[in-house]
């Protein structure tokens, strides 16, 4: 097993589909794709590519750490009690343990994401 793995931001396999659970959901109707590319220490850090068409949901982190680089599309998010803040593509960001607040897909997005739970 290599300890150097390429994160393939156009992957060729099929990605997992999905959507957001139906008490998360606040507008619209989105639709999500997730391809998985890696797990490391008992499937506690993955990394991957995510994409979601237009729409509003409740973010709610929990216990998880997430980092998010924006490929394309745009994203607004705003923390539970803050401002709206807006992401493109080549912007990263992190949203850490206990983040709560609103995803706002504005125009469908695509991001590189490694979380550790």
């Amino acid at each position: 097993m290599s300890l150097l793995k390429t994160i393939d931001a156009d992957p060729s396999f099929a990605p997992r589909e999905s959507g957001p659970l139906p008490e998360r959901l606040i507008s619209g109707d989105p639709t999500y794709k997730t391809w998985a590319q890696d797990a490391a220490r008992g499937e506690t850090i993955k990394t991957g590519v995510w994409e979601a068409t237009p729409g509003e949901t409740r973010s709610i982190k929990g216990e998880i750490f997430e980092f998010c680089h924006i490929l394309s599309g745009i994203v607004e998010i705003t923390p539970e009690g803050g401002e709206p803040v807006v992401y493109k593509a080549g912007d990263s960001f992190v949203m850490k343990p206990g983040f709560v607040g609103v995803w706002k897909t504005i125009e469908t997005v695509r991001k590189i994401y490694l979380t550790v739970s």
